[in-house]
């Protein structure tokens, strides 16, 4: 995957998003009576600008692409003309600043509602949620669970696929509760699980449970050589049928992955069948970090029967009605789930190396859109929860830290100083400022890491 393609649909991501979040505090304050001036998607200098409608508001693309705003008239910002005075937004009620302030968060909860509405009506390919056997000694293992076990419910809340039953492992392992399993065959089972590992949520961090995905032997035929990988400088090819390495035979693709994750760097002498023929050829697997530990990777993907995976493959759809209740739940549950793990990374709860930024999000916006509109959408519809909620936080200069001050109005009767208004606006840069470092920090960390 090209930096560009990344780079372009990172910032196809942005657009939308933050399009909309303006958007809904543009259509609030012309709804409210307040004149917008500006709305500008970017910040600084404007590369193209037009003025049109009643107001002949300017709408702009600036040269930074990381963010936007709507600019409204402010008596606090410059002279306004008496006739236009009772337009300012400074001069609206307390309860109108508020509806145009969190019209932003909420337009980007019902674009997430939107989206999911929209896959949940169109289907979501996605594997169903069984495991594979888990290893021994594990709570999953010690509960009697087995391989081809189609877990249904977790807490009781369903899992349609196995991406749900992840993320519901996962929430109710951050939160320390004890796991009630309900299966298709109809038993119910209890987990003792030990403490979740929360320093690097990324990992499997289901493994230790002994909650495994279940995967169907495979042969070991080689379907796809990523370019620049250490299949393709040893020269592999598609429909290549492995036999054996360094003497020791291949019977399966799992094999053949234990296998090369075993002998990072190392020189492999593979035997292998290519058109009817025997081969040999040597292969060194790339070394990458992996959890901590030293594994290694060649870059290939098995052939797989399109027959077999679909034993494998649920598809979650649902009509217009109940799809649109879907997305409601799922927005809701994801924002709940998002404010939860802010809130375990303030209290040393959960590891603050969770923290993504700029670089992250850019990779999963290229990553989804290679996946297809599907993913893409998917993606989008997290990101938008998330800028919901993180603008609703109360810290000065977001969103949130707005709403404080308007509530603390609403409390006492009398607006916020602007002294108290100028240090909380110090306060909330240092602190944006701050999260946007390790958010960075992360990044980096992961970069050159792989």
């Amino acid at each position: 995957m090209s930096v560009l393609h990344t780079v372009v649909w990172f910032l196809v991501a942005i657009a939308i998003l933050v399009v909309v979040h303006e958007f809904g505090h543009y259509l609030a304050a012309r709804l409210a009576g307040v004149k917008v001036l500006r709305f500008s998607l970017g910040f600084g200098k404007p590369l193209f600008s037009r003025r049109f409608g009643r107001d002949q508001t300017e709408w702009a693309l600036a040269a930074l692409p990381f963010g936007g705003y709507v600019k409204m008239l402010d008596e606090r910002e410059g002279e306004v003309p008496a006739a236009e005075a009772h337009r300012s937004f400074n001069r609206a009620s307390v309860w109108r600043r508020i509806g145009i302030v969190a019209a932003g968060p909420i337009a980007n909860f019902l674009l997430a509602i939107v989206f999911y509405w929209a896959l949940f009506l169109h289907g979501m390919p996605a594997m169903k949620p069984l495991i594979g056997e888990p290893p021994a000694g594990t709570p999953a293992a010690q509960a009697g669970l087995v391989s081809g076990d189609e877990i249904r419910r977790v807490n009781g809340a369903d899992t349609p696929s196995f991406q749900d039953l992840r993320l519901e492992l996962l929430r109710a392992g951050v939160a320390g509760d004890p796991l009630a399993l309900e299966l298709a065959d109809g038993r119910s089972v209890r987990l003792d699980a030990p403490p979740m590992d929360t320093e690097n949520l990324e990992r499997d961090t289901l493994r230790p449970l002994g909650i495994v995905r279940y995967d169907p032997e495979i042969d070991p035929v080689i379907g796809e050589v990523l370019p620049g990988g250490a299949a393709a400088r040893a020269d592999f090819q598609s429909g290549d049928r492995l036999i054996a390495a360094n003497g020791e035979a291949v019977a399966t693709w799992q094999d053949w992955v234990n296998l090369i994750r075993q002998h990072p760097s190392q020189s492999l002498r593979i035997e292998y069948e290519r058109e009817g023929k025997m081969r040999e050829l040597t292969v060194v697997p790339d070394t990458v970090d992996e959890n901590g530990q030293r594994v290694g990777k060649i870059g290939a993907g098995p052939k797989v029967d399109p027959s077999l995976m679909d034993d494998l493959m649920t598809e979650v759809r649902y009509g217009p009605v109940e799809a649109l209740g879907r997305g409601a739940e799922k927005t809701w549950d994801m924002s709940l789930f998002t404010l939860e793990m802010m809130g375990r990374m303030v209290l040393g709860q959960v590891s603050w190396k969770n923290l993504s930024g700029p670089l992250t999000i850019a990779d999963y916006a290229g990553q989804s859109a290679t996946l297809g509109w599907i993913s893409f959408v998917g993606f989008l519809a997290l990101v938008s929860v998330s800028l919901g909620v993180l603008n609703l936080l109360p810290v000065p200069l977001l969103d949130g830290g707005h709403l404080m001050y308007y509530v603390a109005e609403v409390l006492t009767g009398r607006p916020v100083s602007e002294r108290t208004m100028e240090i909380g606006s110090r306060v909330g840069m240092m602190l944006l400022l701050l999260l946007m470092s390790f958010a960075l920090f992360n990044d980096l960390q992961r970069l050159i890491g792989g």
